[in-house]
């Protein structure tokens, strides 16, 4: 059994249903799981960032909201260190959220299908951001939309 818990068997049998653009390899076992292990650990960081996340905003919000008496200064810079530890609280959380999906998607075999066109991703993609859900085409449009 392999060290993130996925035998060879299993992440070959995973290797074999990853789609792959016309001209790749296909994934071997041995890369799905490094991938797996690389989401696996990334979860594991990005659960540690929103605990600590969490444990600050309630720090800052146990601060409370009563300003009497309190130097504007002070409130503007508690009130701007709150909304950026909201900010950041909500970022990593989504962040958690694309991982853990992109493991979902592994783990079911339709990790590295585009999600609007149903083509494949591309292996060098994925290796740089496993995350991704979208194949470079579909991404550019979205993003000049």
């Amino acid at each position: 059994m392999a060290a993130s818990g996925l035998s060879r068997a299993a992440a070959q049998e995973l290797a074999a249903k990853l789609p792959v653009l016309e001209g790749e390899d296909a994934w071997t076992a041995e890369e799905v799981i490094e991938v797996r292990e690389e989401l696996i650990t990334e979860i594991e960081r990005m659960r540690r960032a929103v605990a600590a996340s969490d444990a600050e905003l309630e720090q800052l919000m146990g601060e409370g909201s009563d300003t009497s008496g309190k130097d504007p200064g002070d409130v503007g810079s508690t009130n701007f260190e709150r909304d950026q530890e909201l900010s950041m609280n909500a970022n990593t959380r989504t962040l958690l959220e694309q991982n853990e999906a992109a493991l979902r998607r592994l783990e079911a075999g339709e990790f590295g299908v585009c999600e609007n066109c149903g083509n494949p991703i591309g292996r060098g993609r994925l290796e740089a951001f496993p995350k991704a859900t979208m194949c470079v085409r579909c991404k550019q449009r979205a993003e000049r939309r």
